[in-house]
């Protein structure tokens, strides 16, 4: 079922641990369980698997459920041993899990939705589900009593969610690439905002309640941290990623975000430095350096006699720039570009070397990543993805030994 790889040599990258193979589709979704040596998946399969590590050193499944349609996501709650599992065909399931980890009782069907469930999160202060869905809709629902307590309808897919417990406020990222901030009460709700700056659907988001930061990875390829907190609608932009950005993590204590890609790519950002917000994007009608018309300005290329170009931007100023006078690439991690971007010439004069030293280290985790989570407090983490390969790493080179407190358990 699992093969151990090998132990932990000292080296400042992840350390693959263990390998988890037997699933027959894609594994959307993989938990490690805190306190033991032991994982949750889900899968397309439609199985349901506790997978815990023998004194072989491999994975063995516990527990083995097969449900009625494929399982597209999972929030679990060790204290409680519940754990919710969200479906294709729109419905939530309830399970409660023994102990021993060798048993799962069925306690509930929530319908939820009308369509695929895409993220979910079990709240115990509040005794509610919530949960974004496929068919355009975040829905809110008592555990207790089973009962749809509201819902709130987008225009485009709820891709992803994260909640905080204590105010009840929830964030949804959809697929036209905007996250919605909702205020969620019994029977009713209230839109507090709309964030605007991706230019992909969401696809992860993480919330950091005690700093009060969120973070959102995208099919842009980008991370955006926006300072909820702060009130004045700072956002960072973090760009490495060459694919879809799948998940992040923030890791409060050490102050780093990690963040995986469907390429495989793995990403630890320092977030404890000096950044500076990316500038937006200007409009012109014509090359803000040069002056020569770019090629919708009709009269000016008329009058001039001269041919339209191209427009580009420099993401160091956001000038509206031709390519003749943005010639030039440099990185740039201080504004977060990690690798060359396109800049005016002005602005690569005023680059030092200094400027361009890395604020991020990248790493190959050498298959598709959907999903990801950590254990900060063991220095682990798990992926997995259309590969129906899970993977566990060793992450306490990359990310720092003291993280027994940096992560706020989803």
């Amino acid at each position: 079922m699992a093969a151990e790889i090998h132990s932990r040599p000292q080296t400042a990258r992840p350390v693959l641990l263990n390998k988890i193979e037997g699933h027959s589709d894609a594994v959307n979704a993989a938990v490690l369980i805190p306190k033991e040596d032991g994982v949750i998946t889900v899968s397309e399969d439609r199985t349901i698997r506790v997978w815990l590590k023998r004194d072989s050193g491999q994975y063995w499944p516990s527990i083995y459920h097969t449900v009625s349609s494929p399982c597209s996501c999972v929030s679990y709650h060790h204290d409680s041993r519940r754990i919710f599992i969200g479906q294709d065909n729109g419905a939530v399931v309830e399970f409660l899990i023994s102990e021993d980890f060798n048993k799962m009782s069925h306690v509930k069907t929530y319908p939820a939705h009308q369509n695929r469930v895409s993220d979910l999160v079990f709240s115990l202060e509040s005794e509610w589900v919530v949960s974004t869905g496929h068919d355009k809709s975040v829905s809110w629902m008592c555990t207790q009593s089973g009962s749809m307590l509201g819902r709130h309808v987008f225009t485009a897919w709820a891709s992803c969610l994260q909640y905080d417990h204590e105010t009840q406020h929830a964030f949804v990222g959809d697929y036209s690439g905007q996250i919605t901030l909702l205020k969620l009460e019994k029977q009713t709700y209230s839109t507090i905002t709309t964030l605007k700056g991706h230019e992909g659907s969401i696809a992860t988001l993480w919330w950091d309640p005690v700093q009060r930061l969120l973070f959102s990875g995208a099919a842009d390829h980008s991370v955006i941290m926006w300072d909820i907190g702060g009130r004045k609608g700072r956002t960072l932009l973090l760009q490495g990623h060459h694919e879809r950005v799948q998940a992040v993590r923030y890791l409060q204590l050490t102050r780093q975000l990690v963040s995986c890609s469907a390429d495989g790519g793995m990403a630890v950002w320092n977030m404890d430095t000096q950044r500076e917000e990316a500038p937006p994007w200007l409009d012109s009608d014509s090359c803000q350096k040069c002056e020569q018309p770019f090629f919708w300005n009709i009269k000016q290329m008329w009058d001039t006699k001269t041919m339209g170009l191209r427009q580009h931007h420099c993401r160091k100023c956001g000038k509206a720039v031709c390519g003749k006078c943005s010639s030039k690439r440099t990185a740039f991690p201080v504004m977060g570009f990690e690798f060359p971007v396109r800049v005016c010439d002005a602005c690569f004069d005023t680059v030092k070397e200094e400027d361009r030293t890395p604020l991020a280290t990248f790493h190959e985790g050498k298959h598709n990543i959907a999903h990801m989570d950590m254990d900060p407090s063991r220095g682990l983490m798990v992926t997995c993805g259309s590969d129906r390969i899970v993977k566990i790493w060793d992450v306490t080179q990359v990310v720092g030994c003291s993280l027994a407190t940096g992560f706020s358990s989803r």
